[in-house]
């Protein structure tokens, strides 16, 4: 892992010049593709599909998604017959915070296993020959809040992406055109071996990243060992020291995802969390918002999905919540060629953002809590 210094005093505008970028040297043609081949111009990666769920009942779910996926056109120009697609989960925390909120994992931090069981059960039906679930997780129990039961029931492998397989190193993976803060990220050799990558997020506020959906999910695709600090809990290594985090994370989200381009994102929005991404944020708290949001644009994906938690996506970095005390990372990740983050720019289908909108309590970043 090769990482780069980042000045955590600079702001937005200073840290793109310093780092060799402006806007119009980031913006790539209307043909830059994803990792699928879609080209982010055309409409099928500019669509984003939204729908409203009251409960993680399994049939009500596996509707839901698979309604958004035909809206968005089917699976067939992402999962191709024998492909073997990866879906990341979000994990965060581990079991341990169940214990002391009394609130279940699934309904409050942890992507929902009914959301990814009705998705894998669609990506069987698109051909795959192979599908695994893969997460950095924290602790041995937390893939059994139901992905056991999948794994069990429809032939799924689950990864540990902190521990590669007997006799496997972690494999340098390179950032697709140099990164902004890492040129390269120690990963499991899994996610190199997969031709389709989803991420399959939960809907949040972050204290150090605005949001935590399906591009931040990806922080969880790094080993923790390697990322975290003699004496800490968590990858504070891409954190950073001090304030160093109010641009080094939204640029190493952005590295990441081009690291391990998302082919398909979908966002558990059906019960979560505000105020933080975990308990162990001050002002956490379970909501229940009923939403879920899909897309084969993951900067589009998660731009609606701001809309829809009652933000503006299209903030500055610096300059209103979610985004008040750091870069704005889908805008990053725009200048970066990924993807649109205007609303405008995206063709919202299924239901209307005003019919889902739930308006979330934002992160305070002046109290007290360990980032995740």
């Amino acid at each position: 892992m090769t990482p780069k210094h980042v000045n955590a005093g600079l702001s937005r505008r200073d840290f793109l010049r310093v780092a060799g970028l402006t806007a119009g040297s980031l913006l790539l043609p209307a043909c830059e593709t994803n990792g699928a081949g879609l080209a982010y111009g055309s409409g099928a990666a500019t669509r984003v599909a939204l729908a409203q769920a009251a409960t993680y009942d399994r049939a009500a779910i596996r509707e839901r998604v698979f309604g958004q996926i035909e809206a968005l056109g089917g699976l067939a120009d992402v999962v191709h017959p024998g492909d073997k697609v990866g879906i990341k989960v979000n994990l965060t925390g581990g079991m341990w915070w169940e214990s002391q909120t009394g609130v279940p994992a699934v309904d409050s931090m942890f992507t929902h296993p009914e959301v990814v069981r009705a998705l894998v059960e669609a990506v069987l039906e698109a051909g795959a020959g192979e599908v695994v679930i893969v997460e950095g997780v924290w602790d041995d129990t937390s893939y059994a809040v139901g992905y056991t039961d999948i794994a069990a029931d429809l032939g799924v492998r689950l990864v540990d992406l902190n521990a590669p397989r007997r006799g496997e190193s972690f494999i340098t993976q390179p950032v697709a055109g140099g990164g902004l803060v890492y040129g390269d990220f120690l990963l499991h050799p899994i996610l190199n071996e997969i031709d389709v990558f989803m991420s399959v997020a939960k809907m949040k506020c972050h204290k150090l990243a605005g949001v935590t959906l399906s591009m931040k999910n990806l922080v969880g695709i790094t080993p923790l060992q390697p990322y975290q600090p003699v004496g800490g809990s968590n990858r504070a290594k891409l954190h950073g020291d001090g304030e160093a985090y109010r641009v080094r994370l939204p640029s190493v989200i952005v590295d990441l995802c081009r690291a391990r381009p998302i082919d398909f994102a979908l966002i558990d929005g059906v019960k979560t969390s505000e105020g933080g991404e975990g308990p162990w944020i001050e002002g956490w708290n379970p909501v229940e918002p009923g939403i879920l949001v899909a897309g084969k644009n993951a900067v589009a994906t998660d731009a609606v999905a701001t809309a829809a938690m009652g933000f503006d996506p299209g903030t500055d970095g610096f300059a209103a919540a979610p985004f008040l005390d750091c870069l704005n990372h889908l805008q990053l990740a725009h200048e970066m060629g990924l993807g649109p983050y205007r609303l405008e720019q995206i063709e919202i289908v299924g239901a209307s953002l005003d019919e889902v909108r739930f308006a979330f309590k934002p992160c305070d970043t002046t109290r007290a809590g360990a980032p995740a």
